[in-house]
């Protein structure tokens, strides 16, 4: 059967199978999608290329760029991916500038159709997504310290082999497994890259309460997750009469002293990402995207939507070379702002959430937790986190969290904490319930937690008083848990769905060998874990 598009990267793909129509439910189109597969088959052909060659840092960073941009929710804008497309077939030609006069059919430096990956035999086309949307959950990692300064070989590498796995017709599913898993091990090191290049630049995350209230005035909200532009446009703003709000996965930021020495840095607006079509309607103020978690935005605030580096949608006013935010900043001026405050409370009501728990400031108390288990007071911990999204099912979340006996902590991270981050849990021997530990890629700190905690107990990471209670909406997540796999983590809750990219014969094998469990029922699902 032909299909005008086909995409099922994301957790919300259509039927739970895939996106097939005049548009895939994130709201890219079929053409969209079109320009992103050549995207994706020209970055393989320019690995393909660059094998056993000395490879450009220009090449090196159009395929971070290339990856990223087709990461869920980031371009939406044709001109955009053309525009790395063609750099890509420049790069590509540069390295192999015979090929065009070549007439010989070796296939050597052609770019891959990604059709024949959608067709492939399904446990090969499940490998090879798994790589190829590990990489771009990785690529958004990798940019984010590129930005700051920071590459890693390693990590580098790997991009290339990934991608010359999905193109090669050779492997077998014995050949793909441990690609596989290595992804798992380099994105680990990918994330203690950018961890390693955000402390250096912001300082070290500290706990920080954040309001959800709007003073009157001019305001910026700003989304997405590079916190250099958001420091940026803290610059820009500063002794300008405007005030800065945080937005989804932005909100980490006020836990960095270099971030919150900035007065005009007010708060957070709003809750998760998936909500920002009905909180950002008639807003008086403008919207700064910095990454993704962009959705199409709706005409009651459409003209009020800007965008930086990679994430675009047409239409909309971008900002990128000089990163000049004055376009933004004119209009916070004209639109004014609220004349009074306004809060926006929390899903669950409240008006004040906190952030910033660090592996410093959570390994502070380390003591002390080991103490509360050792003493019974502490009978388990639970690490709640990943990707938020709008399916129904995602209040098992919610109600986990709310479920969860008064002898518990909760770790959490990544935007899936705006379901319950602004509940009153209270404290247990000293230390909040609910400690919330920052952005996804956050998730490195988490693991060193984690092994020291287990370090601490003499025990593995797998016999600690912790489960790990997961939701996956986009690529990101995908890295992550493959990380948390590499690292022989077992016993992980996922959900709302399992992957509709993984055959039931892949699924299997991760089920049997690191135990991984769809989520059922809050109350089920609690019961189990602490029998």
């Amino acid at each position: 059967m032909e299909h005008n598009m086909f995409c099922f990267q994301c957790e919300q793909t259509a039927g739970c199978s895939g996106c097939v129509g005049k548009a895939g439910v994130c709201g890219k189109t079929a053409v969209t999608a079109g320009i992103q597969d050549r995207l994706t088959g020209a970055l393989i052909g320019l690995a393909r290329a660059s094998e056993g060659k000395d490879r450009s840092p220009e090449a090196d960073r159009i395929i971070v760029k290339g990856l990223f941009a087709t990461l869920t929710n980031v371009s939406f804008d044709d001109n955009a991916l053309n525009e790395l497309l063609e750099e890509a077939g420049r790069l590509k030609d540069s390295l192999s500038p015979m090929c065009g006069s070549c007439t010989a059919d070796c296939g050597r430096t052609e770019d891959f159709d990604m059709n024949r990956l959608w067709s492939e035999d399904e446990d090969i086309r499940s490998l090879k997504s798994l790589i190829l949307f590990g990489m771009r959950g990785m690529a958004a990692y990798a940019y984010h310290a590129m930005v700051l300064g920071h590459e890693d070989r390693g990590v580098m590498d790997y991009f290339y082999k990934g991608l010359f796995a999905v193109g090669y017709d050779g492997y077998t599913v014995q050949d793909l497994l441990p690609i596989v898993m290595e992804l798992g091990a380099v994105n680990l090191d990918c994330m203690a890259m950018l961890d390693r290049a955000n402390r250096q630049a912001f300082g070290i995350p500290s706990p920080a309460q954040v309001s959800l209230t709007v003073e009157p005035g001019p305001f910026i909200v700003i989304s997405g997750h590079d916190l250099h532009d958001l420091k940026l446009l803290l610059e820009q703003t500063r002794g300008k009469g405007i005030n800065v709000y945080t937005h989804g996965e932005m909100l980490p930021a006020h836990a960095y002293p270099e971030l919150r020495k900035y007065s005009h840095l007010k708060g957070n607006f709003g809750t998760a990402w998936q909500n920002q079509q009905k909180e950002f309607a008639d807003l008086p103020a403008p919207v700064l995207f910095t990454t993704n978690c962009l959705m199409p935005p709706k005409s009651s605030y459409s003209d009020r939507v800007f965008t930086t580096a990679l994430v675009s949608y047409p239409g909309m006013v971008h900002t990128d070379g000089r990163k000049d935010f004055s376009p933004v900043i004119q209009r916070a001026l004209e639109l004014g702002g609220f004349r009074e405050e306004v809060t926006l409370p929390g899903i669950n009501g409240g008006t004040m959430v906190t952030t910033g728990f660090g592996r410093e400031a959570v390994l502070a108390a380390a003591g002390t937790v080991a103490e509360a288990v050792r003493t019974k007071e502490l009978r388990h911990i639970f690490l709640v986190g990943g990707c938020d999204g709008a399916r129904p099912g995602r209040n098992y979340y919610t109600d986990f969290v709310k479920q969860t006996p008064e002898d518990t902590l909760i770790l959490t991270l990544a935007c899936g904490k705006y379901r319950f981050n602004d509940l009153e849990l209270g404290s247990l021997a000293g230390i909040p319930r609910l400690l919330d530990m920052g952005q996804c890629n956050d998730a490195f700190g988490a693991i060193q937690v984690a092994i020291a905690l287990a370090e601490a107990f003499g025990c593995s990471v797998n016999d600690l008083p912790l489960t790990l209670v997961l939701s996956w909406y986009e690529q990101k997540a995908v890295c992550i848990l493959l990380s948390l796999l590499h690292l022989g983590i077992k016993n992980i809750y996922l959900g709302p769905t399992l992957p509709a990219f993984l055959s039931p014969a892949i699924l299997g094998y991760l089920v049997e060998q690191f135990e991984i469990h769809p989520i059922s029922t809050p109350e089920k699902d609690l019961a189990m874990i602490l029998a």
